[in-house]
């Protein structure tokens, strides 16, 4: 870089070495011209042609420098050209930073907001994850509370009676059941059905052979299939036996008596793999009953309970009726009674219309003194004095 008062040229710049270049020549072209004259001192031709030269040479000269300020311009303009050219590109790259920087900052902003909303679906979603995993642990110790119960003979018999009290409850009319009723040989069942005989009052008891289940369930080898099928067989006979030697009582309750087994899975069990037992229950008049078939048969009994009370009750409906029917023959009567007072209120009022459209006409004709027509009236009442 040469650095010339104000303005800088750049020894790389094709222009700068040209001028550079000729510049060297001029002074080496003037310095062979001092030597060439010095030597031709006397010679006077030498001395005229040099003079001639000389001029030439500086013509030459005088073009060479009116080419270096022409370069000069030149330059010059190059110069102020690239400054210009240097302000406009960094006015260009202030703007397009300033716009980066815009939409960096929008995107900033929309990506903390996004963020943000994620963040809070997120937490609702941990939040309802925490709900449903208290859900599960809670559930969890339902199931083991459950099973707490069924492990237990007596609980479990509390469990089968609270299922059979709730299936009874939904099904009948609370004045058509009893609870937990002493019998007249001291027996207590589950539920006794009023029914009207026949068949009369019919006892549900709720058992449940879980132990027997599960062994069978759980048996692997054709030994323990063997004996839990034993097992089995062994409790639901127990079972059929007690309900018909303790519920089925001649002349206090019907002829048969319902075994309530609380589980859908050990009474299809039983249909599937001990038809047998069913088929001894119903020797002994014992029908062994879900509770999918304990709903259905309790609504069969509300039938009957229904038309045993309509039955009982027809007396009062025909009396009711006959008191309905005089209701609606009095009701007849007083309504053409009705009838005939409009009738005749209407035939008032029509009458009562006449007569006040003739006064309206006689008032009228006095108004305007006409006594002829009042004269011809053959319905007017003549006035006469007074008898003395």
């Amino acid at each position: 870089m040469i650095q010339i008062g104000t303005y800088t040229f750049d020894l790389n710049d094709p222009l700068v070495i040209g001028a550079l270049v000729g510049a060297g020549l001029f002074l080496l072209i003037l310095i062979l011209l001092i030597v060439t004259v010095r030597r031709a001192g006397s010679n006077a031709q030498a001395a005229q042609l040099l003079a001639t030269q000389l001029g030439g040479l500086g013509h030459r000269v005088e073009g060479i420098s009116n080419g270096q300020q022409q370069l000069f311009g030149g330059l010059t303009s190059v110069t102020e050209a690239q400054a210009q050219q240097q302000a406009q590109t960094l006015k260009l790259m202030e703007q397009r930073l300033a716009e980066v920087n815009d939409a960096m900052g929008q995107n900033l902003a929309h990506s903390a907001q996004r963020t943000a909303q994620s963040l809070g679906e997120l937490q609702q979603r941990l939040l309802s994850i925490d709900k449903a995993q208290d859900n599960i642990t809670k559930l969890s110790g339902d199931v083991l509370s459950l099973q707490d119960i069924l492990s237990n003979k007596q609980t479990r018999g509390a469990f089968g009676e609270i299922q059979l009290n709730d299936i009874v409850s939904k099904a009948l009319p609370p004045d058509a059941y009893a609870f937990q009723k002493t019998l007249s040989n001291g027996s207590r069942p589950d539920c006794l059905i009023d029914l009207p005989n026949p068949p009369g009052p019919i006892v549900i008891d709720a058992k449940f052979p879980l132990e027997a289940y599960e062994a069978l369930r759980s048996a692997s080898t054709d030994w323990e299939v063997n004996e839990a099928a034993k097992f089995m067989r062994s409790s639901v006979k127990k079972h059929i036996k007690d309900i018909a030697e303790k519920y089925i009582l001649d002349g206090e309750t019907a002829d048969g008596a319902l075994m309530f087994l609380p589980s859908e899975a050990v009474y299809a069990e039983l249909h599937a793999t001990f038809p047998e037992l069913i088929r001894e229950g119903f020797e002994a008049r014992v029908w062994i009953v879900s509770p999918t078939t304990c709903m259905a048969t309790l609504n069969t009994m509300r039938a009957i309970l229904k038309d045993a009370r309509m039955r009982k009750e027809s007396n009062r409906i025909r009396r009711e009726l006959s008191l309905l029917l005089a209701d609606v023959d009095r009701m007849a009567t007083r309504v053409d009674n009705l009838d005939r007072h409009f009738n005749q209120a209407h035939k008032d009022i029509s009458d009562i219309k006449i007569s006040a459209e003739k006064a309206g006409r006689r008032a009228k004709r006095l108004d305007t003194f006409d006594f002829e027509e009042l004269a011809e009236d053959p319905k007017v009442v003549p006035l006469t004095p007074p008898v003395g």
